[in-house]
């Protein structure tokens, strides 16, 4: 269906450009134009012949996505719903982490920092009970460009600077490892030097937990950070939680993990949403813990953020602060994650959801 419509110069790498332009160096004047002048159009590359321009205009569009929504919370958070070329949408969020602080002398004396957390399929395969994505069922992969491009949007939407370093999670709409190839390419782009410069250090790829592909993964030795969407601290749960666990089970997750090469400076993140009355207790904490014995983990606790009709319910901080508390003291590294944009569409796949149906009413 894709091939229908114009591809985009940004499924490229820089090594694939620089065989399709000559003289090679080209490829690094047109990453610079894209990446860091943030250029919507071929002509304004003017170090580039004219018929070069002409040319690269006639097969290639530049960015494959179109903002056609977004809502912004109190707390700074924006989500983004995107169009591709062929009329679907998927999202990406931008969550800004620190602002910008300067003294009175206008000195920056706290930069801002800001990750985004972009998609990687339009819907998802893999059927998680909680998440509001999976009733849309699956639709596509992205392409590299695609992936891609929801960084550089919303880098020129909110102008934040080209030089300015942000960390992208693979954590939207898709399960990354199913579409491995095409998100391999995407954290090559982003790293080139000549482009984003997004270092992989500062990628993280969320998996349900797709223990072959994260074997795979590993084997890019792409130097990324990887992070486990586990939810459930045994087999009978997480399978009604997460169909996934049927094919991969806890246990072939936790093998795939251990040989995971990973920074030693670094941990292997695991994501626990936390659902009230569900696995909010101390019972599935001690669990947790016996569980990642051995492993180099930190746990990142997440409120489960309510959607209409949702059977699940958010669970009290009291339980979550509890939950924390026990694995700090049996030595698991663990956080909370900070609730953004609970005023706007902030479960995944809400925004997308709101403009379906929409679109259908009318």
């Amino acid at each position: 269906m894709q091939d229908m419509y114009k591809k985009s110069i940004m499924d490229l790498t820089k090594d694939e450009l620089s065989s399709v332009v000559k003289p090679s160096f080209r490829a690094k004047q047109i990453y610079k134009w894209i990446y860091t002048s943030y250029v919507d159009s071929f002509e304004e590359m003017k170090n580039l012949p004219k018929d070069l321009r002409k040319e690269l205009d006639e097969k290639f569009l530049i960015s494959p996505l179109k903002i056609l929504a977004k809502e912004q919370s109190v707390d700074g958070s924006i989500k983004y719903l995107f169009g591709l070329q062929n009329g679907l949408s998927m999202e990406a969020v931008l969550l800004p982490m620190k602002k910008e602080i300067r003294d009175e002398d206008g000195n920056v004396v706290q930069s801002s920092k800001y990750t985004i957390c972009i998609s990687s399929q339009v819907g998802c395969k893999m059927g998680c009970a909680f998440c509001l994505t999976a009733k849309e069922g699956f639709k596509q992969n992205l392409t590299a460009g695609e992936i891609v491009a929801q960084v550089l949007e919303i880098k020129k939407d909110i102008g934040i600077a080209p030089n300015k370093r942000v960390n992208v999670v693979y954590m939207g709409m898709g399960e990354p490892l199913d579409n491995l190839d095409n998100v391999i390419k995407a954290v090559k782009i982003f790293s080139d030097p000549d482009g984003l410069s997004i270092s992989p250090r500062r990628q993280t790829i969320s998996t349900s937990g797709l223990a072959h592909n994260i074997k795979r993964l590993g084997e890019s030795n792409l130097g990324v950070l990887l992070a486990i969407s586990l939810h459930a601290v045994d087999d009978d749960m997480r399978e009604k939680l997460m169909p996934i666990n049927k094919a991969y089970n806890i246990a072939s997750v936790l093998d795939a993990v251990r040989n995971f090469p990973i920074d030693q400076r670094k941990r292997v993140m695991f994501e626990y949403l936390v659902i009230k009355d569900l696995n909010d207790d101390i019972k599935s904490a001690k669990k947790l813990v016996k569980l990642l014995h051995g492993i180099k983990a930190k746990v990142n606790l997440i409120y489960f953020n309510p959607y209409p009709n949702s059977p699940f319910q958010r669970p009290s901080e009291k339980d979550v602060l509890k939950f924390q508390a026990y694995l700090r003291e049996h030595g698991v590294t663990c956080t909370i994650r900070e609730s953004k944009g609970l005023d706007i569409s902030a479960a995944c796949g809400q925004l997308y959801e709101k403009n379906s149906n929409t679109t259908k009413g009318k």
